[in-house]
């Protein structure tokens, strides 16, 4: 099925700093896009909050170690976006949350609840990440 996407969605967030800090489900969504030929994002539930503006994640202190290479999933969300990924925030979750649509990153869409599932057939495969 070459030229057709695939949906990933995305509820769970924030699985640790240090579990995931080298790989996680954002690292895994830019080799899916690539092997797959193009993927969509859905962000729902708390993983809505990665697609809001928010400060840079900050360095880790723990006893006499400083870890700064903590994941920051705003920053992976524009990388894939720059890779062509069309990422979507699913507007209950946003409302759940507390957070106004106008606080979403440059490039992320909201979605109405369900909207996403009836474009199912559209796409090559859907999954969850």
């Amino acid at each position: 099925m070459p030229g057709r996407r695939t949906l990933a969605i995305v509820e769970k967030a924030y699985r640790g700093a240090l579990e995931k800090q080298f790989f996680d489900t954002l690292y895994l969504a830019v080799e899916l896009h690539r092997q797959l030929g193009g993927l969509d994002l859905l962000l729902r539930g708390r993983a809505v909050t990665y697609g809001v503006r928010a400060e840079p994640v900050p360095a880790l202190r723990i006893g006499g170690r400083t870890l700064d290479t903590l994941s920051d999933p705003r920053r992976d969300l524009r990388v894939l976006m720059d890779a062509g990924v069309r990422v979507h925030a699913e507007e209950s979750a946003l409302a759940a949350h507390g957070l106004d649509p106008g606080r979403l990153l440059a490039g992320v869409l909201t979605a109405a609840d369900g909207s996403t599932a009836l474009r199912w057939p559209e796409y090559r495969m859907v999954c969850y990440l």
